[in-house]
């Protein structure tokens, strides 16, 4: 299998964001995985901009590790291809995937870091885990659930953002790349226990 082959020095960890290529669709829920690596590429001074296997990736210093950002440009729902290319291209194996993403079963605002898991309806997800072969890899799922009925998913994941949650969205995407960069520095076990104590007290 693809991922039996050894890790180079020079990619320790595969950072996906999740999203639509096309401007029509930055602002939307849907792209909050593009807006996160993003985000992770503005800190670190990555540029995300070499076209590679139907993606655009950038390489650099994430969390005190050497990392690649990705932003697939087949679509949401067709991720799979690229980031299973992009795993064979560097030679990464699926636990050194981290993929980040916009979740609807999560309520708005909230971050959720697992180290394995089914991919939940998200075509995304499912896209991954068909190509791969595997679940068993490392997602920030980023919540965008609204707190009341969404009647019709497919058309609330593609809406623009309105004012007020543009201004949400720069600080939600802010603590996702802070939970990403903690994933890589410490493993996703302690960053995890990390990120569950911070809504554990901003709950009490």
């Amino acid at each position: 299998m693809f991922w039996r082959r050894a890790v180079p020095e020079d990619a320790d960890w595969l950072i996906v964001g999740l999203g639509n290529p096309g401007e029509e669709y930055r602002q939307t829920p849907h792209n909050l995985g593009f807006l996160t690596v993003e985000r992770l590429s503005e800190d670190a001074g990555v540029r995300v901009t070499r076209p590679e296997e139907d993606a655009l990736v950038g390489s650099g210093q994430i969390g005190g590790r050497q990392a690649l950002l990705a932003k697939p440009l087949s679509f949401v729902n067709r991720s799979g291809g690229p980031v299973k290319r992009l795993l064979r291209r560097y030679h990464l194996p699926p636990h050194r995937l981290l993929v980040v993403y916009d979740e609807l079963d999560l309520a708005w605002g909230r971050l959720r870091l697992k180290q394995k898991g089914s991919a939940a309806g998200h075509n995304g997800m499912q896209s991954i885990i068909d190509a791969l072969g595997t679940s068993e890899f490392p997602r920030l799922r980023i919540g965008i659930h609204p707190g009341h009925p969404v009647s019709n998913g497919a058309r609330y994941v593609l809406r623009p953002f309105t004012r007020d949650e543009i201004e949400e969205v720069e600080e939600i995407v802010g603590r996702a790349a802070e939970v990403v960069r903690h994933a890589l520095a410490e493993g996703t076990e302690k960053a995890m226990a990390r990120s569950n104590r911070r809504l554990a007290e901003s709950q009490e």
